[in-house]
């Protein structure tokens, strides 16, 4: 079993070699099951595919945090780049948009101003 932490300390080319190498040990162990091969050899398919899946998941984040630099600077965020969130969230207005006032409300508040009243100590 590879482990997540030794695998983002490789490099792309790395990362595809090992994936290489593990989808064809996953293929040669299909085989032996086939075949009727040692039940060892059979356990080890369900080991062979989490690696798999971990050297997949790395590569994929590695990927995104390049993408992630690289568009750091631009205007627009490509989709799958942008927070998830909820969709209501996403929508929602932001401060700045909340703060703001209407034109009818803003000729309400210069009309009636709010009363200020002194308090007697």
């Amino acid at each position: 079993m590879v482990k997540a932490y030794e695998l983002r300390d490789m490099s792309k080319e790395d990362l595809l070699k090992t994936l290489q190498d593990l989808r064809k040990e996953l293929a040669e162990l299909h085989v032996a099951k086939v075949t009727d091969g040692a039940p060892s050899k059979v356990a080890k398919i369900k080991g062979v595919r989490k690696s798999i899946a971990r050297v997949l998941t790395v590569h994929n984040q590695q990927q995104k945090a390049g993408l992630r630099s690289a568009s750091s600077k631009s205007k627009y965020v490509a989709k799958d780049l942008r927070t998830k969130t909820t969709r209501a969230k996403r929508r929602a207005l932001n401060k700045k948009e909340l703060s703001k006032k209407t034109h009818k409300q803003c000729r309400k508040a210069a009309a009636f101003p709010a009363v200020k009243y002194a308090i007697k100590a």
